[in-house]
């Protein structure tokens, strides 16, 4: 059996189509690097640019935020019903140039703002960043059609009947998800330090090169699997189930194509709802190196080396899980595998959060060693996240419908970013970093809710949450033959 670099044993083909195969990967591969790094690239430059253009206060950037995330919640329904239904190589197409040029659009706006701002009047400033929220909404709709595109759809059609093959892809996108999240902040940082102009400029400048070439690969991967292009029988499928979904008429019609009422509906019915969903509840969360608790590890002495430190360990952990769980998976099945890995994340968290509690009853004595403490667990922590965003990735692809994959996927991006905007709310009531242990308890007791439904789960498909040890089971083997 050959093997990929990860490790994992890949199906035996002859010399041709193994590198076919690995052409069309490394094309995929590039196209979903592209558009990862332009992503993050932009989702944090933007960031930096608003605190450089209103630096006394954080009310563009909440309604930035909240605004974007909302638009991804609400028009779910109609994003889901075109990825399923419209042709796959179109649909990526559109997200990658609607992604672009949104970008496009912000840089100029940014600019314009950010050289201008004393000329400009008070209304002149309200209506450009109105723009600016309205293309950032576009910006985040495309992102998050092409990444579900690719990830729930592609790669289920082009790994058919191939699951080792399956895990080695999943692996690998995450990987590169992964290396951006850490790399393009830090990219965007150290330009912005230089000059805020010359940041829009290496954003905006990134972005359109990079056009064409993600643009002529994801093209090729298409042509490359014959499969990717839809059969009459799935685009009748679709055909049918948009009219049914679009017979109501008036207020009806409005609310059911452009709410996700029936996506929604068919999710929470869906036999893959609770992986799926635990998933999503895993990110109503304050417990990761972003903004909420790095602005409180420096309330309590960190340094930006001391952030810098921390993050880039949590990234190594969060890595590690792109090669453990592939083997997990392997080894003991996606399903057992998503328990075993939110075992893993409840454990770590406790200990972390316990720690601090204690600490806070002694009225906060070693904030700073209780603050790294918390710091060191939420980073291992990382690993049993990833490890389960992988096997409720792989249950997801293996039991959802072909032509249900967008509405599934896209309901569910709309309750993660749901339960995303709810942890904002927490940090916003209770905004004193010496309040922080309540927002750090609503995150630990979703994780744990989290851990609850899947457990459900589990033990509705497999009748049991454990295997018993072999001596109980022989012991209760013979009672029952005594018996």
């Amino acid at each position: 059996m050959p093997q990929s670099n990860d490790g994992e044993s890949l199906a035996p083909s002859n010399s041709n189509a193994e590198v076919n195969r690995t052409r069309i990967e490394w094309q995929l591969y590039t196209s979903h690097f592209l558009s990862m790094w332009n992503s993050r690239l932009f989702e944090f430059g933007a960031v930096l640019f608003l605190a450089s253009i209103f630096p006394s206060t954080l009310l563009p950037m909440s309604i930035y935020a909240l605004i974007r995330s909302l638009s991804a919640m609400l028009l779910a329904h109609p994003l889901g019903t075109w990825i399923d239904g419209g042709n796959r190589l179109s649909v990526v197409r559109v997200s990658i140039l609607g992604q672009r040029l949104a970008v496009a659009g912000s840089c100029g706006v940014l600019w314009l703002i950010e050289v201008r701002m004393g000329a400009l009047s008070v209304t002149g400033v309200n209506g450009l960043f109105a723009l600016l929220v309205a293309l950032a909404c576009v910006e985040k709709l495309c992102a998050t059609m092409n990444t579900i595109a690719v990830e729930r759809d592609w790669v289920v059609v082009m790994t058919e009947g191939d699951e080792d093959w399956r895990r080695v892809i999943n692996a690998r996108i995450r990987r590169i998800d992964l290396a951006c999240k850490l790399v393009g902040p830090f990219v965007v940082s150290l330009v912005a330090m230089a000059s805020t102009i010359i940041a829009i400029w290496t954003v905006l400048g990134v972005n359109m090169v990079s056009v064409p070439i993600e643009y002529i690969c994801i093209e090729r991967v298409y042509k490359s699997v014959p499969a990717l292009e839809r059969v009459s029988a799935d685009e009748e499928i679709a055909s049918s189930s948009r009219e049914d979904e679009q017979a109501p008429s008036g207020l009806t019609s409005f609310i059911s194509n452009i709410l996700p009422v029936s996506s929604i509906s068919f999710y929470i019915r869906h036999p893959a709802f609770l992986p799926s969903f635990s998933l999503s509840l895993l990110y109503l969360t304050v417990l990761s190196f972003s903004g909420q608790m790095v602005t409180y590890l420096m309330s309590v002495g960190y340094t930006p080396l001391h952030v810098g430190i921390a993050r880039t360990g949590s990234t190594i952990v969060e890595l590690s899980a792109t090669w453990v769980a592939p083997r997990l998976i392997r080894r003991i099945g996606p399903i057992r595998g998503g328990l075993w890995s939110l075992n893993w994340q409840m454990a770590c968290l406790a200990i972390g959060v316990c720690w601090y509690m204690i600490d806070l009853n002694k009225h906060a004595s070693n904030a700073f060693i209780s603050a790294t403490v918390l710091a060191i667990c939420v980073a291992f922590s990382r690993l049993g996240l990833w490890g389960y965003d992988l096997c409720a990735q792989s249950i997801v692809q293996e039991e959802v419908e072909a032509t249900h994959r967008g509405s599934f996927s896209t309901a569910e991006a709309a309750f993660q970013n749901l339960f995303e905007l709810l942890s904002f709310a927490s940090t916003i009531a209770f905004s004193k970093p010496d309040q922080f242990q309540w927002p750090m308890l609503i995150s630990i007791l979703a994780v744990y809710i989290s851990g609850i439904l899947y457990a459900l789960f589990l033990r509705s498909r497999r009748g049991h949450l454990f295997h018993a040890p072999p001596c109980l089971k022989a012991r209760t083997e013979g009672r029952i033959v005594l018996e």
